[in-house]
């Protein structure tokens, strides 16, 4: 961060100390914030020398907020908000649900005054004011209470996709999960940062047309509109954020890429209670024509979704927990029509300790959607071992970008045919290494969950890692493990209920 994005950051801080002792969360301050930064960005729009025409209604504009004071202050913020969220597209995004949750009026003034309004927010650079913002939504994240963890996926891994997807300037880019849209503003820094001279078309398509999100909850769905909104993305008109379950139909659009870290958890279910109160469960089986297979595990509907939504020649890179390698039944009937159909060249194993949720085993899937044919399109499957003996935490040892160079540099974006091996039985501590279809295809159920490596601390008790380490480690395995035992009692139940 520079000079100028450190201090905006700090000055974010300090006021949300200040109303964290009224008893606002980080979530609600964000929140807060991007109500303001909205109207105080459609504000400076509308001044010359832009002189656009705003679509925030006059009665409920900036220059309303800052004449009023006080109680009035108070009661005209709160019915602003109702009205706004009322309205229509971008409006109804930004304010939709909106409360307010300043609890002092004289603080809600100076947050108006001394914060939003010191600073001219649209001739601060897409750099600046996006990560002053960004910088907010990871403090939201690491706050557990919030459950805002599950939004939000490390920026040294989302940064590490988008160099091996490598995006193009007139590319469409879409997230079928998008939480906080973290992947499609880091793909457009991709594409500004190594086009630098972009043409007007080119920017225009950037601006408006190249990337979609699509959001199941409106409250992450309205501060990924602003954070792209911030980053350049869009603007106070069109936001390109779709709130609702992308899981429910095919939209009909495809892209040329697809990135995704879509949530881990329970299989979808819905609780239904009876006329005589009891209650019982049924799962959400998403029944669609183009899925391969029925089931209600939401990240393999997601696998067969982002399938559907590619193009053909689309590449995609999606982050997906550990039982989507290896569940039997429809999850092996998955991985056997996306080996068949897709070109699935790459898999990273990721190590535990990197996301906010506890107990994730996660692993990220690279692969090319093809045409029809006889012959399966997956030739070999490289994998990357970035999970043994390596050990990350979210505060003392945190997963920086250089922690993934050697992948990203034997990835090879450029000219994927010339890969060279790591591993090899001279070197079994290589972590790169290729497997055939055949060998793929003869594993029990298909499974992808492929392991060489030795773990040191078997090997040799003086290799042990820290006790911290070991002991989150055993966190890790035990709420993994847990995880799925609640996925068998859950399918017992339903089958108990149907029985």
């Amino acid at each position: 961060m520079n000079t100028t994005t450190n201090s905006l950051v700090q000055k974010l801080w300090n006021y949300c100390n200040v109303l964290r002792d009224d008893g606002m969360s980080y979530g609600d301050y964000v929140e807060q914030l991007t109500y303001l930064l909205f109207l105080k960005m459609a504000d400076e729009r509308s001044a010359p020398p832009y002189s656009q025409p705003s679509i925030v209604p006059a009665a409920y504009a900036w220059p309303t907020l800052l004449a009023k004071d006080g109680d009035e202050l108070f009661d005209h913020y709160r019915h602003a908000l109702e009205r706004l969220g009322q309205e229509k597209g971008t409006l109804g995004l930004i304010f939709g649900k909106a409360q307010n949750k300043f609890q002092d009026p004289a603080k809600l003034r100076r947050v108006i005054v001394d914060l939003i309004g010191a600073e001219t927010w649209t001739i601060l650079g897409a750099d600046v004011k996006g990560d002053a913002y960004e910088g907010l939504l990871e403090k939201n994240a690491q706050d557990t209470k919030s459950g805002a963890g599950q939004y939000f996926t490390p920026r040294a891994l989302i940064q590490a996709m988008v160099d091996c997807i490598a995006p193009q300037p007139g590319e469409r880019i879409t997230d079928p999960a998008c939480g906080t849209g973290g992947f499609l503003f880091t793909a457009h820094n991709y594409i500004t940062a190594h086009n630098k001279s972009l043409t007007r078309d080119q920017l225009k398509h950037l601006k408006e047309k190249a990337f979609t999100g699509y959001e199941l909850v409106q409250g992450t769905a309205r501060v990924c509109a602003m954070n792209m909104m911030l980053h350049g993305i869009g603007s106070e008109k069109q936001v390109p954020v779709v709130v609702g379950d992308a899981l429910a139909a095919d939209p009909g659009e495809r892209f040329e890429v697809v990135l995704a870290n879509p949530p881990f958890g329970k299989k979808s279910s819905t609780v239904i209670v009876g006329e005589d109160g009891r209650t019982s469960t049924e799962k959400d089986t998403i029944e669609r024509d183009d899925f391969w297979a029925t089931t209600s595990n939401k990240q393999l509907n997601f696998v067969q979704h982002i399938k559907t939504l590619l193009a053909t020649h689309g590449r995609a890179a999606v982050v997906l927990p550990d039982n989507v390698l290896f569940e039997g039944g429809a999850g092996e009937t998955i991985r056997k029509k996306l080996l068949h159909e897709c070109d699935v060249h790459t898999l990273l194993r990721l190590p535990t300790g990197l996301f906010y949720a506890q107990g994730v085993k996660a692993n990220v899937l690279f692969f090319e959607k093809k045409g029809a044919s006889e012959t399966p399109w997956t030739k070999q499957l490289w994998i990357y071992d970035l999970r043994t003996n390596k050990h990350f935490t979210l505060k003392t040892n945190p997963l920086t970008r250089a922690d993934l160079n050697e992948f990203v540099e034997l990835y090879r974006a450029g000219n994927r045919h010339q890969r060279q091996a790591t591993w090899s039985p001279e070197k079994p501590d290589g972590r790169w290494r290729a497997y055939g279809y055949d060998e793929l295809v003869a594993r029990d159920k298909t499974s992808l969950d492929i392991f060489w490596l030795k773990d040191d601390a078997l090997a040799d008790s003086d290799n042990l890692p820290a006790p911290d380490v070991i002991a989150q480690e055993i966190v890790d395995d035990l709420e993994a493990a847990l995880e799925q035992f609640r996925l068998i009692a859950s399918d017992l139940q339903a089958a108990d209920t149907s029985a």
